[in-house]
């Protein structure tokens, strides 16, 4: 018996209609998708639950917090926040939001040009230059702790925030020249072809026609840089001192020779944590479009 429907008739009840192999896999993914979702939920769990015990710590007054094993159902304070702010925590989250930011603005401005030469407008032995970018990292920076610091004492640099700037942006151009190059890979030709017949220059076409479709690329990259920034301790707490200091900096203070206040370091450690929170939350729809990019063809 034919399950087939003639063209312009609706399907008698009751009759198989023929699904296309796509379509059945696709149902197929669909009555699994229950399974896959609580593994994932798992996995998103065990990777937030020190962040969740880390803020629940920080709600405890230091001899609850320093209990093992540790006391869940203790009394809640927020004596370790008000520890944290009386210490006086906003010159060095000012100088880590300043030096991340311009760092990840400066990063942007040089990577998506050098990305734009090497994928769209490839130049010769660019595999090279990617090499080249690639070997920069290799070193790692505590090597180049003591040329820095010497660089810096003899220029008057210590303890200065601009100087802590421009080592962020070398130290994160490297990788963001490797992603834009990437996302950049996927713009299409012809609408650069239409762009420079419509006369438009390098800049306009960076401006109109690049930058708006790697968008998604370019959020994930500028979130990558500010992360990096944000996090970094060694170059910080070799070359700043009071002036200059950063949030990573000023977390270390509440390991002192008096012992560990668990308390105030998890509380400081959860403010601290926001900005890069706040910005990844904001720009978490850009995030997965970019870092999924070019993945499927």
């Amino acid at each position: 018996m034919s399950t087939t429907t003639p063209v312009g008739t609706a399907p008698r009840p009751g009759a198989v209609v023929p699904t296309s192999r796509r379509e059945r896999r696709a149902r197929q993914m669909n009555r699994g998708n229950p399974l896959w979702g609580l593994l994932a939920w798992v996995v998103g769990l065990l990777f937030v639950a020190p962040v969740l015990w880390m803020v629940l710590t920080s709600l405890h007054s230091e001899t609850d917090a320093a209990t093992n094993p540790p006391s869940i159902a203790a009394a809640l304070t927020l004596d370790g926040y008000r520890s944290f702010f009386d210490a006086g925590p906003w010159p060095p989250l000012i100088n880590s939001l300043s030096a991340s930011v311009v760092s990840t603005a400066l990063v942007l401005v040089l990577a998506v040009p050098a990305a734009y030469a090497l994928s769209i407008k490839p130049v010769r032995k660019w595999t090279d230059v990617m090499f080249f970018f690639l070997s920069t990292k290799f070193m790692p920076v505590v090597a180049a702790v003591l040329p820095l610091y010497l660089f810096a004492r003899y220029t008057g640099l210590l303890d200065n925030i601009t100087y802590l700037t421009l080592l962020y942006t070398s130290m994160n151009l490297p990788i963001a020249v490797w992603m834009m190059r990437s996302f950049l890979a996927e713009v299409p030709v012809e609408m650069l072809e239409a762009a420079a017949i419509d006369g438009a220059g390098l800049i306009r076409t960076l401006r109109s026609v690049v930058a708006p479709v790697a968008l998604p690329g370019i959020a994930a990259t500028a979130l990558i840089c500010f992360i990096f920034s944000w996090n970094e301790l060694l170059l910080a707490r070799t070359l700043t001192a009071v002036v200059a200091g950063t949030s990573p900096v000023f977390l270390t203070g509440f390991v002192t020779s008096q012992g560990l206040f668990l308390a105030q370091l998890c509380a400081a450690a959860t403010v601290i944590s926001l900005p890069v929170l706040v910005a990844g939350f904001a720009a978490q729809d850009k995030l997965v479009q970019g870092l999924s990019l070019g993945a499927v063809k």
